[in-house]
């Protein structure tokens, strides 16, 4: 029996070492799982005489006729940790859409802010907002998106540049979102961008809504949809600016401003206004005690995106989240 037992063991040890050298071969023969999809540049796609850079997401396998959001960085961000931190890029390989990345350039601003209070720069066919234009021409192009599903969202001077893009090509998009933004046409009416960021300027609701009517003459509509985050606490844009915000974007859809609910979302109180056909037409978070910033909620959560830091803040809403459910995204 000792014998046998001696017998068997160079068999034993040789079957177990095989099995280890098969399973070792295995996974270093194995395919390499695919890369996820990363930021590219786009170069070529339009005349640019706003002299912006392209920068795009697009998850791997999307399939034709999805959304397209346009996302706009804040001052001394850049296109890439703006798709990061606002969670945009997780939603976006969580929902499938697609997302475009303006990036503005020192040699336009040395703050890199998108120029959302030069006359030459938010008008149609003209600067930093024609580029953006045919920005998301080229992306429907390149991917075959819906382009009744286009989207526009941004912080600071990327939502005054949202309220641009919103007033001089509405037909390009069905909704957009502006973080700590200002309304189109301010500088314009406060002789100055500083007094419309720390003051706000003042105009009747109709006054505000002119200015957007004249940014695109004779058009009738649809107009974009708009959703407004803005921190109560926020010394950079101060809240006077979502309250004219909220003015011209309920005159241009013929909306009253009274709000047709009242509610809180995470604690942080929110309204909705319809328009005359009883449709959501401006939405607003006001985010008690934050800063100036874009909302995140870090996590795992369903309702939880972004990463805080920098102009990133964590306050238990994550703002591209609740705008991809108010654009039915996800």
């Amino acid at each position: 029996m000792t014998q046998t037992r001696a017998a068997l063991r160079p068999t034993v040890l040789t079957a177990l070492l095989a099995a280890l050298l098969a399973a070792l071969l295995s996974v270093l023969l194995a395919p390499a799982p695919a890369s996820a999809a990363s930021l590219q540049e786009v170069t070529g796609f339009g005349s640019n005489p706003g002299a912006l850079k392209m920068y795009r997401y697009v998850p791997d396998g999307l399939p034709a006729g999805r959304p397209v959001v346009v996302a706009l960085h804040g001052c001394t961000q850049n296109a890439a940790g703006y798709a990061s931190g606002t969670g945009w890029t997780t939603l976006a390989d969580r929902w499938g859409f697609s997302v475009v990345l303006p990036q503005q350039q020192s040699g336009n601003n040395l703050s890199q802010c998108f120029n959302w209070f030069e006359s030459a720069d938010t008008k149609r066919g003209q600067g930093e907002a024609a580029s953006v234009a045919q920005m998301v021409d080229r992306q429907l192009a390149d991917v075959s998106g819906d382009p009744s599903r286009v989207y526009v969202t941004g912080l600071s001077a990327g939502g005054g540049m949202t309220a641009v893009m919103m007033a001089a090509y509405p037909e390009k998009f069905a909704a957009g979102g502006i973080v700590a933004g200002l309304p189109y046409g301010c500088a314009q009416a406060a002789g100055t961008a500083y007094v419309c960021m720390f003051v706000g300027a003042t105009q009747t609701p109709a006054q505000w809504g002119d200015r957007v009517r004249a940014a695109r003459p004779g058009y009738t509509g649809p107009w974009p949809a708009l959703t407004v985050f803005q921190g109560t606490a926020d010394y950079t844009v101060r809240p006077a600016n979502m309250t004219a915000l909220v003015d011209q974007w309920t005159n241009v859809h013929g909306a009253d401003r009274t709000a047709d609910v009242s509610d809180t979302v995470a604690g942080h109180p929110h309204r909705v206004y319809h328009g005359p056909a009883g449709n959501a037409v401006v939405e607003t978070y006001s985010l008690t005690g934050m800063g100036h910033g874009q909302p995140v909620d870090p996590g795992s959560g369903d309702a939880q995106c972004g990463a805080a830091g920098a102009y990133f803040l964590d306050v238990n809403l994550c703002a591209a989240y609740r705008l991809g459910k108010a654009w039915q995204l996800g």
